[in-house]
């Protein structure tokens, strides 16, 4: 029996990012997988996103209103109704308390997926959030109907990181091969200084490839900038295969946005920085277990201080060993498929009632 249809409403520009898109596209993943219909409102998206989407069997509508606002809403409702969807997944920062409440009014069922309890009151069916900080006080203001998912079990990842779910890690005694990964958009820049760090003369015996997303504005500053450089540092664009890269590295330099989750899961040690303070609860948990090393807000990126830790690192067989163990238990990319489930069965349940 099909699940039905499923509308996700999320956004995505150079500023917002691509984050909250793609991880409700392995969402999307899940459900189709599940014979389902996934449709994405959208009044935010980038173009080389929106084919991304297309290419994967979504389909975009687009929504004509202010972000976020009472209008989104209600027509989100209405694109709900005429689509007959029977769940609205909803994503992102600027859609708070009022924004539920239109929903439910409108009777649709709701997921709203959340980071940081930045909304005053919850009236969604279903509550996502899947940092390590999530609890319930941070819900405490919210209707008696509402359930809570909560915890790196409901991570989502993309369907092309099922394969991997068995791969084993082999960690070398030197960490030689370093990713660099700051997200589709990299709205800061922040892979330029990061790039410096692999330019520095006390990391000559290391070996650097960096990923630049579709929805990157920097990619041309960031082609010429390796090109002049003299360090073994190669610029991959546009990557179809994020696992494979990501198997073939020993470290990674990443932001604390979705490709932490990916990275931890294929069990590659990763050195993060914090873009908000969503992202700072994150890594500064995970450091304090020893998953990750933090190294502080994104602002402070310096390049020499950044080459010493990545070498500190490299030397360290041991503690990315652990790093390692510590991410796949942290990880175990079924969180989409235990989504999916918790919706058919909310769903299920509610029709017997």
């Amino acid at each position: 029996m099909s699940p039905g249809t499923l509308l996700i409403r999320a956004d995505a520009n150079v500023a917002i990012g691509t984050g909250h898109v793609m991880r409700c596209l392995a969402l999307a993943q899940a459900w189709q997988d599940s014979g389902g219909r996934c449709i994405f409102a959208m009044a935010e998206i980038t173009s080389a996103l929106e084919q991304r989407l297309r290419d994967e069997g979504m389909e975009v509508q687009h929504v004509a209103t202010d972000l976020g606002s009472d209008g989104d809403a209600t027509e989100t409702a209405s694109i709900a109704r005429r689509a007959g969807a029977d769940w609205i997944t909803v994503d992102g920062y600027h859609f708070g308390s009022k924004y539920q409440s239109i929903l439910k009014n409108s009777d649709c069922r709701v997921l709203f997926l959340d980071d940081n309890g930045h909304a005053e009151h919850y009236s969604a069916d279903l509550v996502l959030n899947q940092n390590p900080h999530a609890q319930e006080g941070l819900y405490a203001s919210r209707e008696d109907y509402t359930q809570l998912l909560l915890g790196p079990r409901f991570v989502m990842l993309r369907r092309e990181f099922k394969p991997w779910r068995k791969w084993e890690r082999t960690i070398p005694e030197f960490g030689r091969r370093i990713l660099i990964t700051m997200g589709g958009s990299d709205p800061d820049n922040l892979t330029l200084p990061a790039v410096g760090a692999f330019k520095n003369e006390i990391t000559r015996d290391l070996e650097a490839t960096v990923v630049v997303g579709g929805s990157n504005p920097h990619s041309s500053l960031l082609e010429s900038e390796i090109a002049e450089g003299t360090g073994s540092i190669r610029l991959e664009q546009n990557v179809t295969d994020m696992p494979g890269l990501m198997a073939s590295a020993d470290i990674a330099l990443s932001a604390a946005g979705g490709t932490l989750w990916e990275l931890l899961f294929m069990g590659c040690s990763v050195l993060s920085y914090a873009r908000d303070s969503a992202q700072g609860k994150i890594i500064s948990l995970f450091d304090a277990e020893g998953v990750v090393q933090d190294l502080g807000n994104s602002r402070t990126i310096d390049p020499c201080s950044l080459a010493e830790a990545t070498m500190e690192l490299a030397r360290s067989q041991e503690r990315r060993e652990r790093m390692s163990a510590l991410g796949r238990e942290r990880v175990d990319g079924r969180g989409a498929g235990r989504i999916c489930e918790c919706l058919m069965t909310h769903a299920a349940r509610n029709l017997q009632s």
